[in-house]
């Protein structure tokens, strides 16, 4: 089976995608894995993927960019070259660029197509070409929910939806991993006010829809009865022009809490050991979230998390620490939650759900049974042919024979070009007359 995997980057490989670990199973399992991704050859994430034995190209196709048209020719042409039976899509541009790609490409079978939708992406028509496939896969039950009524809405018709759960790495995030005592000096020395306190880990930038607003209740509420509470925040501590930014700042200036937050920036290697190191991870998005990563990779290192109850945390926290969950939007609620953590410590319990292995299987399995399908079309298609074959030459084989009899009912005489031949019976049939007469004149 040869599988094709096209993305606008390679930046989400392990936290949402899996794509090392997907392309290393089906390389293992005996298919051919291919990537194609706008990363440069001499990307460390390449050549990643190439030790693992999938084979890369490298097409520009980024998200919402016109000039992604141009790569139309090239894919068309790694389609031909590689003739795929599965091609999986990321994104909605690659997948405008593989619908237009497979117009005319010149294959010996149509690939079936498979799409992930890692969002709440809005059902309109840049949407459209991530849906018009042989089966979606959805990252949640909530996008699954949310996929099936827009579908309604649009009037899409039903497709086939297969929600499958991002999975976590167990290896990488081991349950009650600890940092290691040269990270831990290294972040003291960094930050010394973290020393000694209480982390409430806040694992994402400052946005509109992520929700930091609700640390300042926290923090508001419950200083004086916990005093070494303290704010780690994944962000830089000043962003020009960032509306939202600014907001915090002032807020948790204006109420002198800003020496109880930390800002340790957004682009770091080492999330691992925060969500490992922290006291509580905290989710609080106000937007639905379709994945929760980072709560998710709490969880299995056996961090708490408190979060509110809706969208992807509920699927996460119901089944793995469900004291976590917390009415949405409810501050008095929220404040509870932390409270009760830090005053009496439960641990999430070790998990085999949600995991990297899972989802690798069950993403082959997808692939598989569209393999399979597309090997009972082409037989189911071989076989109508066959059929109407023989048909066509039985249908021929009736009109010969009406031909036949038509001669030998008008008398016709044999003419002397009539020749005794598989194909042409008719002198058979006239001379059989003939030598009965000579017999009957004995």
């Amino acid at each position: 089976m040869i599988v094709m995997r096209l993305l606008s980057s390679l930046k989400h490989d392990e936290s949402e995608r899996g794509i090392f670990h997907l392309g290393r199973a089906l390389v293992k399992n005996g298919h051919t894995s291919i990537i194609i991704s706008s990363a440069d050859y001499d990307n460390e994430l390449v050549k990643r993927l190439e030790r693992d034995g999938t084979l890369y190209h490298q097409l520009h196709m980024n998200k919402k960019s016109w000039i992604s048209l141009l790569q139309i020719i090239p894919l068309r042409h790694l389609i031909e070259q590689y003739n795929p039976d599965v091609i999986h899509v990321h994104s909605r541009t690659p997948a405008w660029i593989l619908h237009l790609a497979l117009r005319r490409a010149r294959v010996s079978r149509p690939p079936k197509l498979v799409s992930t939708m890692y969002g709440f992406y809005p059902i309109n028509k840049y949407s459209k070409a991530l849906l018009d496939v042989d089966t979606i896969i959805t990252v949640s039950d909530s996008v699954t929910n949310y996929l099936k009524k827009g579908l309604r809405r649009e009037h899409m018709g039903s497709k086939a939806i297969r929600r499958i759960y991002r999975g976590i790495d167990t290896r990488r995030y081991p349950y009650r991993h600890n940092p290691s005592v040269y990270w831990i000096r290294r972040t003291f020395a960094e930050y010394p006010e973290l020393e000694h306190k209480k982390w409430l880990v806040f694992p994402t930038i400052i946005g509109h829809e992520y929700g930091q607003e609700w640390l300042i209740d926290i923090l508001g509420n419950l200083q004086e009865q916990f005093p070494l509470i303290h704010v780690i925040i994944m962000d830089e501590d000043y962003r020009e022009g960032d509306v939202a930014h600014e907001d915090f700042r002032q807020r948790s200036n204006a109420l002198n809490l800003s020496e109880r937050i930390t800002y340790v920036g957004g682009k770091r290697n080492d999330m691992r050991e925060w969500l490992s190191a922290a006291n509580i991870v905290m989710a609080l998005a106000n937007q639905p979230e379709s994945i929760g990563i980072n709560a998710l990779q709490a969880i299995h290192l056996g961090t708490p998390v408190i979060g509110w109850d809706q969208a992807a945390f509920t699927e996460i926290l119901q089944p793995l620490y469900p004291q976590g969950l917390v009415k949405k939007h409810n501050a008095q609620a929220l404040c509870k939650a932390v409270r009760n953590q830090l005053e009496s410590v439960t641990r999430p319990n070790m998990t085999d759900l949600f995991t990297m292995r899972e989802m690798i299987e069950e993403t082959l399995a997808v692939y598989q049974g569209l393999y399979n399908q597309a090997l009972i079309e082409e037989q189911a298609t071989s076989d109508a042919y066959s059929v109407m074959r023989i048909k066509k030459h039985l249908k021929s084989a009736s009109k010969n024979r009406g031909k036949v009899s038509d001669r030998f009912a008008s008398n016709e005489p044999i003419k002397s070009n009539d020749k005794l031949t598989k194909d042409n019976p008719v002198s058979i049939i006239k001379k059989k007359p003939a030598t009965k007469v000579h017999r009957d004149n004995k």
